[in-house]
């Protein structure tokens, strides 16, 4: 069976192992996930991520992020631009989510990237989702 939307279907798959409190979870392995992650990564919102590899298939392994209290890094995730309808922003409307607390992942000419690098290099782009 192949994924349509490869972005989707990785935030349902961490949004629902982040419900049950699983230490780790499987994504399919492509380009546009593998900057996607390194982004959560670098921001915090993952703790590590590897290449799994099978004999049919190849995966990326998230180990998610938690606190001494039990709670998540990752409150919330939440998908913006959808295969049948594309949400693009300009460089002077890119916005805040959670008065800064959260981060807007966007897709511009030069790679994925968080809201507030975009707005510093005074790029637009696709507003794919946002993680608080």
């Amino acid at each position: 069976m192949t994924i349509q939307d490869q972005i989707s279907d990785m935030i349902t798959r961490i949004r629902n192992s982040v419900m049950v409190k699983h230490e780790k979870v499987s994504v399919g392995k492509s380009k546009l996930n593998l900057s996607i992650l390194q982004l959560l990564n670098n921001e915090g919102f993952i703790s590590d991520f590897a290449e799994e590899k099978s004999d049919k298939f190849s995966n990326y392994s998230i180990k998610l992020k938690y606190f001494d209290d039990g709670s998540s890094a990752i409150s919330g995730l939440k998908r913006v631009s959808k295969p049948g309808l594309k949400i693009y922003v300009k460089k002077d409307e890119i916005p805040t989510y959670f008065s800064g607390m959260g981060v807007a992942v966007m897709s511009t000419s030069k790679g994925v990237m968080t809201g507030l690098e975009a707005k510093k290099q005074s790029l637009g782009g696709e507003l794919l989702f946002y993680v608080w």
